[in-house]
Formats: C-alpha cells, sequence, structure tokens
C-alpha cells in the first residue's frame, strides 16, 4: 500500500513540474550544456546564467542585511507605538 502511495506521489509532483514548464526548461538546460562546444569550469554557474539567476550574489551576506533590517522594522515599530501611545495621552479625545 505504501509502495502504490509513494508511486502515486511521485507521478502527481511529476505532473505538476511538467505542468509548471519545469521539465521543458531543465531539458533546454541541459540539452545547451550538452551541445556546448567549450564546456563550462562551472556547470552550476552556467545554468544559473542559462536560467537567469544572478551568479555573483552573497547569500551570507544578504541574510545577515536580512536580519539586521528586520531588527531595525520591529524597533521602528516600537518607536512608533510609543510615539502614538505619547501622542493618545498629550491629546485628550474629543469624545
Amino acid at each position: 500500500m505504501s509502495f502504490q502511495t509513494t508511486e502515486s506521489t511521485k507521478e502527481e509532483f511529476r505532473k505538476y513540474l511538467e505542468k509548471a514548464g519545469v521539465i521543458d526548461q531543465l531539458t533546454r538546460v541541459l540539452v545547451g550544456l550538452y551541445e556546448e562546444p567549450d564546456k563550462p569550469g562551472n556547470a552550476i554557474d552556467y545554468i544559473k546564467r542559462f536560467l537567469g539567476s544572478p551568479t555573483d550574489i552573497d547569500v551570507d551576506k544578504l541574510k545577515i542585511e536580512y536580519e539586521k533590517l528586520k531588527d531595525d522594522n520591529l524597533k521602528l515599530q516600537k518607536r512608533v507605538k510609543e510615539l502614538e501611545d505619547e501622542l493618545k495621552h498629550l491629546r485628550p479625545e474629543d469624545n
């Protein structure tokens, strides 16, 4: 029973990839790499470039920057809340 479930899951995933065009795109990039007369030194960079992904991005640096910006955002949100509360106390509601 689990064999059938595993096979059907694989088949569903394959259909998903095919419907999304992933299989065609991967086939094109691999055929292009195969037909390349001067094979590149880094096949991964070739594939990334073919698919339109930049190859010179420092992911670790981006993660650090993201965490810093996320932290800054939380601090700013807290400061906005503090200022809003202060404003409420300084300016009574019109009732």
